[in-house]
């Protein structure tokens, strides 16, 4: 199982792999489902490694921890999945 940290940092740079359209599903608390969102307004915090900050579409940005990740998605096709790398 390649944990989420490694997979993010891959597809950021790893111009080879990280070649196609990606989203990351989270789960959100307050809708409780997945929720997807493109690879592109995800920003990476120097500082903390273990949350991202996503940018909603009123531009606000929130905070992530990485454990709410649950899937990757890479040109549509689910690429990683929480649920079945345990």
């Amino acid at each position: 199982m390649i944990p989420i940290n490694e997979l993010l940092s891959r597809i950021r740079w790893d111009k080879k792999f990280g070649h196609g359209s990606f989203e990351i599903g989270y789960y959100d608390r307050l809708l409780d489902r997945i929720r997807r969102i493109p690879f592109s307004k995800i920003v990476f915090d120097q500082e903390d490694g273990s949350t991202i900050q996503i940018i909603d579409r009123d531009g606000v940005i929130h905070r992530l921890p990485l454990h709410r990740i649950y899937q990757v998605f890479r040109d549509n096709v689910l690429l990683w999945d929480r649920k079945r790398e345990k």
